[in-house]
């Protein structure tokens, strides 16, 4: 036992000699790294070292542990990459033992700058598409076979057999219109997926090209009708058109069935043809231009001009020409009564004799006119539309430094006391602007009847005499049973007829006082003539009211003309025909107390007068009848919507029948129709 404990304590001995030794030669260790790296401040850093001494001692027993570990590796490869390690060893310096610190795994990682970021990713790889196929026929340019190449241009000979246009059994827009666009979307949609031709798809589905470009006709139809809206008019059936165009592109010139029945001929070879140029577009000349030409032609032989020849022929075929077309369909001609400016001899203006006022034909009044030259100008410009208010806004217009200011009116009195007279081109071109503008209005009015195309008016006839004819008002009506009396004639207000016009207007204004008395209503005529300018057919209009209210009714008409308008009127407010009426002029009242060329209303509330009215603002006037509609419809309590639509009139109106037999009882024009 003795042995045994001596044994083990010799083991303790050596033990403790082996750390003390261990840790001797650590500390040195470390005084030689310091002293190279910090040889000026070795002393002062010596306590320093003596507190870490235990510390650095736990240290190197760890690494020592894992030095162990890679001595054992390093005897494994050849060399180390130390870059110390074939460096010199100093004299005073003891090489190290120690293995070399390595770092961990995690700090040894790739440097994150050797990646690139971005912020949408990294970018995606477009696959280019895969190559379509081609199922073209592929013709070699030498080949002689030309069936073949027909083949490859579509089928020429398919095509070429079938003419362009075709009867067809369905419409555009039919009900069958929507399959036939969705059979043709399907075209497109499948020739694009597969990558074959349209024509190949068209030819599978369709079975026919022309069927296929009958579609396409039809899909372009549709868009139009649906950009244009409900007034657009177009084809209800294919036309052939396209089709047509793809015989073209395909080298069809001509249809096949003349093509077939041409006889061949041979031209001459070798044999100059005659150049015949291109016959010429024959010019209408007016009389003017005949006369001009007559002139030229005469001094030509008085001088012995070597074109003397040149000219007569050109003259004989030009009186030709004006011989066998003497009138031009685009040439209007005016009487002198279509503008009395143009009538007689216009002793108010002359010429200005310069070279601007020949090469336009410019005028100036003439300041030394006669008495009778007056009055005949007085005769010629009376009644103009505008008047002189009219002339004095041309004067102004053509005063370029007009001032609306007193003094500078004063300055210049002589000068805007001058008229602004027209020449005569300009006369005629307002005469054929106002018969074109005449015209249209015309052919468009309801209320007319066209003898030309012998159409009856628009409106619904009930009762017709010699000049003026009974027809219904346009609904919605303010009361039912209304009438409306128009002359046959155009005119622009009641004031213009004559007296035989005027005696059958009061003949229906006495029948229908007396059909709605017998039905226990009282009535009110009117008629509104606010807008001369627009040229509408004059009409008076009818409209039955209740006794309670017909009595009040010149209460309500002239609170309301009074209320209407401009404030500060250059005329009176309120004409009273009734009172004139009753002072003597009896039936005369209304015709001898506005002027027939100023707009008007009037309302009668007996045969002979009411109240009117002279409308100097007729942009500040309501539209239509509605003046009078929001009155009468105030009278009788009806809504807003139905007072301010104002309708047009309809062939077939529902409402005749029941109002004739009412009116047959009281219908004066039986007179001139039945046998006494």
């Amino acid at each position: 036992m003795d042995g045994l404990d001596e044994f083990e304590k010799a083991l303790a001995e050596e033990k403790k000699a082996r750390e003390k030794a261990e840790k001797h030669s650590s500390r040195e260790k470390d005084g030689h790294k310091h002293g190279h790296r910090h040889r000026s401040s070795h002393k002062s850093r010596d306590d320093e070292s003596k507190d870490r001494e235990s510390h650095r001692h736990k240290r190197s027993r760890r690494s020592r542990d894992s030095a162990e570990d890679e001595h054992r590796r390093s005897h494994k490869h050849a060399k180390t990459s130390d870059p110390h390690e074939d460096l010199p060893i100093l004299d005073d310096e003891e090489p190290s033992t120690t293995p070399k610190i390595t770092r961990d795994s995690w700090m040894q990682a790739p440097s994150a700058l050797e990646f690139d970021y971005t912020q949408k990713g990294a970018k995606k790889v477009v696959k280019p598409p895969p190559p379509k196929p081609d199922h073209d026929l592929k013709i070699h340019k030498n080949e002689l076979n030309h069936h073949l190449q027909n083949l490859a241009n579509g089928k020429l000979e398919d095509i070429e057999d079938k003419p362009s246009q075709h009867e067809v059994s369905y419409t555009f827009g039919d009900s069958g219109a929507q399959w036939r666009m969705t059979k043709l979307k399907a075209v497109y949609t499948q020739a694009e997926q597969s990558g074959q031709s349209v024509e190949e798809i068209a030819l599978e589905r369709f079975g026919d090209l022309r069927e296929f470009d009958d579609a396409r006709e039809e899909q372009i139809e549709l868009d139009r009708r649906q950009l244009y809206g409900e007034g657009y008019v177009g084809k209800e059936k294919p036309s052939g058109e396209l089709f047509q165009q793809r015989k073209m592109k395909m080298g069809i010139k001509r249809s096949p069935e003349r093509s077939r029945g041409e006889e061949s001929f041979d031209l001459p070879q070798g044999v100059a043809m005659e150049d015949k140029g291109a016959p010429g577009k024959s010019v209408l000349l007016d009389s003017t231009a005949l006369n001009r030409m007559k002139a030229q032609l005469m001094k030509a032989k008085l001088k012995n001009a070597p074109n003397v020849a040149d000219l007569e022929a050109k003259y004989n075929e030009a009186m030709a020409s004006f011989s066998s077309n003497p009138s031009d369909p685009g040439v209007i001609v005016l009487g002198k009564m279509e503008n009395r400016m143009l009538a007689g001899t216009r002793a108010e203006a002359k010429a200005i004799d310069n070279k601007r006022g020949r090469e336009r034909g410019l005028l100036e009044e003439n300041e030394d006119m006669s008495i009778e030259d007056m009055v005949r100008e007085e005769r010629r410009t009376r009644g103009q539309a505008g008047g002189e208010g009219m002339r004095a806004a041309e004067r102004i217009a053509k005063d370029a430094k007009f001032d609306d200011d007193l003094d500078y009116m004063d300055d210049n009195a002589n000068k805007l006391a001058k008229r602004v007279q027209k020449s005569e081109t300009n006369l005629k071109n307002a005469a054929i602007g106002e018969f074109q503008k005449m015209n249209r209005i015309l052919d468009s009015c309801q209320l007319c009847h066209h003898p030309e195309k012998d159409q009856p008016p628009i409106a619904p006839l009930i009762s017709l005499a010699t000049r003026v004819y009974l027809t219904l008002p346009t609904e919605p009506e303010l009361s039912e049973g209304g009438a409306v009396i128009v002359p046959i004639e155009h005119r622009t207000n009641l004031l213009e007829c004559d007296d035989d016009e005027w005696e059958e207007i009061r003949n229906f204004m006495k029948c229908l006082t007396r059909m709605y008395h017998d039905q226990g209503r009282g009535v009110v005529f009117y008629e509104n003539a606010a807008a001369p300018h627009r040229k509408l057919h004059a009409a008076m209009q009818a409209v039955p009211l209740p006794y309670s209210l017909g009595e009040t009714a010149p209460a309500f008409f002239k609170e309301a003309i009074l209320s209407s308008d401009e404030e500060w009127a250059q005329h009176k407010k309120l004409i009273d025909t009734a009172a004139r009426a009753r002072d003597g002029l009896r039936k005369q009242a209304f015709r001898r107390s506005i002027a027939k060329e100023m707009p008007y209303f009037h309302a009668w509330f007996d045969l002979d007068g009411g109240l009117g009215h002279i409308v100097e603002n007729s942009n500040r006037w309501p539209k239509g009848d509605l003046f009078a509609r929001e009155i009468i419809g105030g009278m009788l309590d009806i809504e807003p919507d139905v007072i301010k639509r104002q309708g047009r009139w309809t062939r077939g109106d529902k409402r005749l029948e029941g109002f004739q037999k009412r009116w047959r009882k009281f219908d004066w024009t039986r007179v001139l129709t039945e046998p006494s």
